[in-house]
């Protein structure tokens, strides 16, 4: 059985990560969606809320499931036996920040990367565009899915959305 890992911190999963995950279910036999926490980065959603949007999101998928990770994504693949992660990429500027990062993942834990490409129709999709459409009022409902949609637009009415 082939297991794979897709990390990402999802905040929000949005269809372009959904097109990159349905791809490697499709390839592996099965698929665990990490939601990680980068302490770098300023979060929109907790971990419970990002963690239930990713799963909501990806219910109908019935190989692939979610978990929430803290830690290196190499010891979370190696703990679990992954045979790769898998990272979309939507251009250049993305090749140039995975590669490193899946050479430094197979120098800590021994896992190889695989790399998707970006379905041209959804490469210009990413979270932080549709945090900045949705602070200013713009539709965000072909970027991702409903019930992200909803969960974005309310989070930002009740709380607004801090621009860093």
């Amino acid at each position: 059985m082939t297991l794979a890992i897709c990390p990402g911190s999802f905040d929000p999963i949005t269809n372009g990560h959904i097109d990159i995950i349905e791809r490697a279910a499709s390839i592996f036999d099965e698929v665990i969606v990490a939601v990680a926490t980068n302490a770098a980065k300023k979060y929109l959603f907790d971990d419970p809320q990002r963690f239930q949007l990713t799963q909501e999101s990806l219910a109908y998928l019935p190989n692939v499931r979610v978990e929430l990770v803290s830690g290196l994504i190499a010891d979370f693949a190696s703990a679990r036996s992954a045979n790769a992660i898998v990272k979309g990429i939507r251009g250049g500027g993305d090749f140039f920040n995975e590669e490193s990062m899946g050479l430094l993942n197979r120098h800590l834990g021994g896992i190889e990367t695989v790399f998707v490409m970006a379905n041209p129709g959804l490469a210009h999709i990413a979270s932080s565009y549709v945090k900045e459409i949705a602070a200013y009022r713009g539709s965000i409902d072909k970027l991702v899915p409903e019930n992200v949609a909803s969960a974005v637009l309310a989070k930002i009415s009740a709380h607004g959305f801090q621009r860093s």
